[in-house]
């Protein structure tokens, strides 16, 4: 009996009906949305219900601990500056030529009235140092086929308790994440598309955020420009460069 199970086993295997092992998926989105570092141009549109405004972006990061990023449009936002290290967050207000350090529930603040928060900003680490995974089934997201995952926090420092993703099963880069609280409520809706072979990565261009409790169409990101494993130097991620 044991080897006829056994052959069983080895046909569905082979024959692609074999449950796919949630956490090599996940290891394979990790490798392409993460980088050794990164440098980037950005737009983020925020789309409110009566108006749509547009900011333009310089970014750095250097693993998932540190990030600096410039705003360089419009006039207003102009010069503002944000700083990440590790677990803490400065901002650099131009207008009032000061730093801030974004701490507590201060970080669930919306960043720049986008549908982003200063919290999401904040998770950069790979999905697997923070999420169990299993895969909840298969699906199509427009035209291409993905598994399904359902992603269950491991630590405690996450801002979503759990979350789901759709990954494309060919390209290993997800196409839809839901962000749920505790309580089972969702909380925040990406869609992410324009996927593009950047460097031998596989990486999607435009980003749509919808925080699910707030009214509007949501926030676009998209990337105008990335270059992936730069040599940046490491004076720009000091607090010293947020007044330069």
């Amino acid at each position: 009996m044991s080897k006829i199970l056994a052959i069983i086993a080895s046909f569905l295997l082979f024959a692609g009906f074999a449950e796919p092992d949630a956490n090599l998926i996940l290891d394979r989105v990790d490798k392409n949305m993460s980088s050794k570092n990164r440098i980037f141009n950005s737009e983020m549109i925020i789309q409110s219900r009566r108006s749509t405004r547009t900011l333009t972006m310089l970014s750095y990061t250097q693993g998932s601990n540190q990030s600096y990023t410039e705003y360089l449009s419009p006039a207003r936002e102009k010069g503002t500056k944000m700083l990440k290290k590790s677990n803490q967050l400065w901002i650099y207000m131009p207008s009032e030529d000061r730093i801030i350090q974004i701490t507590g529930q201060m970080l669930r603040q919306s960043v720049m009235g986008s549908d982003l928060s200063y919290e999401d900003l904040m998770e950069d680490r790979k999905l697997k140092d923070m999420y169990n995974a299993r895969v909840a089934g298969n699906d199509t997201v427009g035209s291409r086929n993905t598994y399904v995952l359902v992603l269950t926090a491991r630590v405690e420092d996450v801002a979503y308790q759990t979350q789901k993703i759709w990954v494309d099963m060919e390209r290993s880069v997800p196409l839809k994440q839901e962000m749920f609280a505790k309580s089972g409520q969702i909380l925040k809706r990406t869609l992410l598309s324009e996927v593009t072979q950047i460097q031998g990565k596989w990486f999607p261009m435009r980003i749509l955020y919808k925080d699910m409790l707030k009214e509007g169409i949501g926030t676009e990101f998209r990337f105008t420009s990335i270059k992936f494993d730069q040599e940046i130097p490491e004076y720009i991620f000091s607090k010293a460069a947020l007044k330069q």
